[in-house]
């Protein structure tokens, strides 16, 4: 499976990304040089949503199309999906 996530920083900012291991991905941007350069300075990130897809393109044609999302619009979708938090 490949997947798409997008967390929240320490900053409150959100980062989308794109693994084939959410959870090892998340815990490399929070403890590894392995994580996103761009996270560095925003640590502690949690994960906040995660989808799943059969193919690696599709995976990446809808983290294309989050990434593109302003703000606002992120934020109403995560307001709008069940949140990880109430796992």
């Amino acid at each position: 499976m490949h997947y798409i996530y997008i967390v929240r920083c320490a900053d409150d900012s959100l980062y989308t990304g794109y693994a084939r291991d959410v959870e090892k991905r998340v815990v490399e941007h929070n403890t590894s040089s392995k994580g996103a350069k761009a996270l560095r300075g925003k640590r502690p990130v949690v994960l906040v949503h995660i989808e799943s897809f059969e193919t690696r393109s599709e995976a990446l044609k809808r983290e294309a199309e989050i990434k593109k999302w302003p703000r606002a619009k992120k934020e109403e979708f995560l307001s709008n999906t069940k949140s990880l938090d109430a796992k």
